[in-house]
């Protein structure tokens, strides 16, 4: 294993980690890296994907008494119809634009969430997050810092929120794990760091679980806003560069 692929399998593992403490956000961070790594989406997503599907599904176990179903059912309805859609053209994307992309979706994640977005009734709420998670999910790989907003409902506790996204999230990845498959593009094509990336999700999904309502909101809120700023700077400097210079 490379020193490249061992520094991945650590942030996989502290992503996890944030992810276990937040609720989201955890896999923005290790999709972040992949690119920053220099993977190309068609390689980047559907290993991605394997690996979230792995730790969003150790979350939901974790937060399932919470898990609000019909919210899933919703999504799902909308998620999978829009990767259909997307599928043929996903081996085209270009890998720079999609980074400045991502860049663009960290930056706008962190904008103040406006009331419109808040006030959606749950229906229409679940039904944009599927539509968002099926089609732009399928080229930038993580959604859940943009997604997650829409369920974040003033009604739920903050355990059903993870809950429910959690789950969301797995239905998402698990299926992007299937049409990438579809069109060619295996999440089995590099063995060795999927199951390391697994591993270490598991471990760093479990450690945040434990870790949630230890830590101060206020500080951890900060770090991870300056995590997603300089991950955000990175992503948008190779994207540049890489149109710039093509």
């Amino acid at each position: 294993m490379s020193a490249i692929d061992a520094a991945i399998v650590l942030v996989a593992f502290l992503s996890a980690t944030l992810s276990g403490v937040a609720g989201l956000g955890g896999g923005t961070i290790l999709i972040g890296v992949l690119y920053a790594a220099g993977m190309a989406p068609a390689q980047a997503v559907p290993l991605f994907a394997a690996v979230q599907c792995v730790a969003n599904s150790a979350r939901t176990l974790a937060y399932l008494r919470h898990v609000e179903w019909h919210a899933a059912g919703w999504f799902s309805l909308a998620a999978l119809p829009a990767m259909l859609l997307v599928a043929p053209f996903v081996e085209h994307a270009d890998a720079d634009l999609v980074r400045l992309v991502l860049s663009g979706l960290i930056l706008a994640s962190l904008l103040p969430t406006r009331a419109g977005v808040a006030a959606l009734p749950p229906r229409p709420a679940f039904t944009l997050a599927g539509l968002l998670n099926g089609s732009l999910g399928m080229f930038v790989g993580a959604t859940g810092l943009f997604v997650g907003r829409l369920f974040f409902r003033p009604e739920w506790r903050k355990e059903t929120t993870i809950g429910t996204l959690a789950l969301t999230q797995t239905l998402g990845h698990a299926l992007r794990v299937v049409v990438y498959g579809f069109v060619g593009f295996s999440a089995l094509a590099q063995p060795l760091l999927l199951a390391l990336l697994c591993g270490a999700v598991i471990a760093g999904t479990a450690l945040g679980k434990r870790l949630n309502g230890r830590l101060s909101e206020v500080q951890f809120a900060a770090l991870f806003k300056w995590i997603l700023i300089v991950l955000s700077i990175k992503l948008a400097y190779d994207g540049m560069r890489g149109l710039w210079w093509n």
